[in-house]
């Protein structure tokens, strides 16, 4: 037995089943995981690629495929980023968009960590049915409410006003932070709120105290989500804003640089992609709180 085992023919092939099985798993792992996962990176980069090569490709370029790559910039411009910073009102546009993003952001929040902890630490009759109606009003369609939205807006005096998308904004984003953070205060042990009862605490001080630091990356992961609606949000700013100078940046380049029938292909691109920058830095720097939000950890 001991011979056979060690005879070379035997080894040989021992010695290539190992290899081929190492080959099947690299093969496996290569069309299982790497090929789709490239082809999926191919396909959420790739609008970003496009802008940034239309940003800086000139008009010659642009208008004239048989003759230039169309996936390819031959010679380089700042052209139309020059045009769009200096000869339009983009950075007024990117000002406003800022300041309703942060305006209503924060808003949001602060009603949606008051109501989802109402709804899930007091527990008050009906509570439950509540919060499910909370978040049914998420599915509310934007293109049914801004009619009567926008007669309280006129009615209030603050039509073409950028604090009318402030006050608006929270109608959609109220309800699902609210949704967000009742399953998130769920994960938070209330143990520590009843030790906190026992020693005399209020609840707004076990609120600020104890359940909102243990709630940072779900205010985060609402916050991100707020801050991302608001900035890319079109009915509304479309509807309640018409002078130049008070549009959102989805807006206002889609109305302000389109002329007729002609599209300045290279300013809407190069506003397209300046306008995504603040939203994808902010993604970045919190993206280990919005991942930890969404899977239910607590983070000390």
């Amino acid at each position: 037995m001991t011979d056979v085992a060690a005879s070379p023919g035997n080894s040989n092939v021992a010695s290539a089943t190992p290899d081929t099985m190492s080959w099947d798993s690299r093969a496996r792992r290569m069309m299982m995981i790497y090929l789709p996962l490239s082809c999926f990176v191919l396909i959420l980069l790739f609008p970003f690629y496009w802008m940034a090569i239309t940003s800086f490709k000139p008009n010659a370029e642009l208008l004239n495929y048989k003759e230039h790559n169309p996936f390819w910039i031959t010679s380089p411009t700042l052209a139309h980023i020059k045009h769009l910073l200096f000869n339009t009102a983009y950075p007024t546009w990117l000002k406003t968009t800022m300041f309703v993003a942060i305006g209503s952001t924060f808003l949001s929040l602060f009603a949606s960590t008051l109501a989802a902890y109402a709804i899930e630490r007091l527990r008050f009759r009906g509570s439950p049915y509540v919060g499910l109606g909370i978040y049914l009003a998420y599915l509310v369609p934007p293109s049914i409410l801004f009619i009567p939205l926008a007669t309280v807006i006129v009615q209030f005096g603050l039509f073409d006003s950028p604090m009318a998308l402030i006050l608006v904004y929270p109608t959609f984003l109220v309800p699902f932070c609210t949704w967000l953070l009742i399953g998130y205060f769920k994960s938070i042990p209330y143990e520590l709120e009843e030790c906190a009862l026992v020693d005399g605490a209020t609840r707004l001080q076990i609120l600020r105290r104890i359940t909102l630091p243990l709630a940072v990356p779900g205010l985060i992961s609402a916050g991100i989500f707020s801050f991302t609606l608001s900035w890319n949000e079109f009915i509304y700013a479309l509807a309640f804003i018409q002078s130049g100078a008070n549009k959102t940046v989805p807006v206002a380049i889609l109305t302000e640089l389109v002329t007729g029938d002609v599209y300045q292909w290279g300013a809407l691109m190069a506003g397209s992609l300046l306008g995504s920058l603040p939203v994808a830095l902010f993604y970045s720097l919190f993206v280990d709180y919005y991942v930890s939000s969404l899977t239910g950890a607590v983070k000390e």
